[in-house]
């Protein structure tokens, strides 16, 4: 029997596919090279050298020292260690405050210091899904040790006003920390245009093997480590280097910072050619999210009298989601969504198709068809 061919994948926003020369880059630290790269010799040493490369070609993509850049297992344990190593070197200041469309890797961090004596504060955003500053500014105060507002929404694809966050958090002696997994390798993203104190990228999103990440620290931004043992990644992220997968994503960062404004150009190409298909047949739907100030590659769209999980379980061909996939599952409206004021009845339509660099316009012009087919069949 003849296998059923894999669907169209717009999930890119939940994870990407390992490019070719990102494996090929890896490979030599699987086969051939295997010492500990904190190892005085040989065996080490190149083991060694592959970490500083990859660590100056992630400084490279995000525009900072080398020295500032710190491993981690992926973006759930940069936020983590952002938000909680901050929070422990601050014993003074015990409020930190968030937004309403944080993903669970920041909620989850936040939660917990709630838990432990802090408060918490989250802005809320205006009806296409952006951080309102006013409102944001009306949390800060002596108290505030940290701010933490994404970089751009994974769901809607909608940019934060950083800069001006930014300016706002120092302006009452507070840090700045952006979780950027979703716009790093799509726009650029520069520590010193944003004058952020922390940024953490996760490999998944840019091409790059699952399982790791980074954390960019300004030199001199007070923070502890979370886990207590050697002397890895100057102090902060005890633990032996997963080399090969450093190396990757080293690798994928030199390709995104080399392709920006051309992939960029392209992938928004195709996503505008996907709403201008969705949009002419179908009446009603909506897009969710900022039409301009958004990443290149992201359409999140409302369609009217179904539910997203619907509408993508009677489209097979197309591999989707409703929103993000660490929290996926359920038949129920995006808070994301629902907190830009969106009614529920209409929230619960939303479906998020993210592109990327493997996608072609056959397969978008296929995608609209498909879509626009299933819905049909639904109303």
């Amino acid at each position: 029997m003849k296998n059923n061919p894999l669907p169209i994948y717009l999930d890119h926003n939940a994870s990407t596919p390992v490019l070719t020369e990102v494996v090929d880059a890896m490979l030599p630290y699987l086969r051939e090279f295997w010492g500990n790269p904190s190892s005085t010799h040989v065996y080490g040493w190149s083991m060694h050298e592959a970490v500083e490369h990859a660590r100056g070609q992630v400084a490279g993509l995000i525009e900072c020292d080398p020295g500032e850049v710190y491993f981690t297992s992926g973006g759930t344990e940069a936020n983590n260690l952002a938000i909680r190593g901050v929070a422990a070197a601050n014993q003074v200041r015990r409020h930190i405050l968030t937004s309403v469309i944080e993903h669970p890797a920041t909620i989850g961090p936040c939660d917990w210091l709630a838990q432990h004596g802090y408060s918490v504060s989250r802005a809320p955003v205006d009806g296409v899904g952006r951080v309102v500053t006013e409102r944001a500014q009306e949390f800060l105060g002596q108290e505030t040790a940290l701010v933490t507002i994404m970089h751009a929404n994974s769901e809607t694809g909608t940019l934060q006003p950083i800069n001006e966050i930014a300016e706002l958090a120092h302006g009452v002696g507070a840090l700045m920390h952006t979780d950027a997994a979703q716009s790093c390798g799509k726009i650029k993203v520069s520590t010193v245009d944003a004058n952020i104190d922390l940024l953490s990228i996760a490999g998944h999103k840019l091409y790059a093997p699952q399982g790791v990440g980074a954390l960019f620290v300004r030199e001199g931004t007070p923070i502890k480590p979370l886990v207590i043992g050697a002397g890895h990644e100057q102090g902060l992220r005890p633990g032996t280097e997963s080399v090969a997968s450093i190396v990757g994503f080293g690798q994928a960062c030199e390709i995104a910072r080399s392709s920006l404004a051309e992939e960029g150009e392209r992938v928004s190409g195709l996503r505008n050619r996907l709403w201008g298909l969705l949009s002419a047949a179908i009446p009603g739907i909506a897009m969710n999210g900022c039409p301009t100030d958004r990443l290149p590659n992201t359409l999140n769209v409302r369609f009217p009298g179904v539910s997203g999980n619907a509408l993508l379980a009677a489209c097979p061909g197309i591999a989707a989601s409703t929103g993000s996939a660490c929290h996926e599952g359920a038949d129920c409206a995006s808070e994301v969504i629902l907190a830009m004021g969106v009614p529920e009845s209409e929230a619960i339509g939303a479906v998020r198709l993210s592109l990327g660099r493997l996608n072609t316009d056959a397969e978008i012009e296929l995608a609209g068809a498909e879509l626009i087919k299933a819905w049909n069949c639904l109303v």
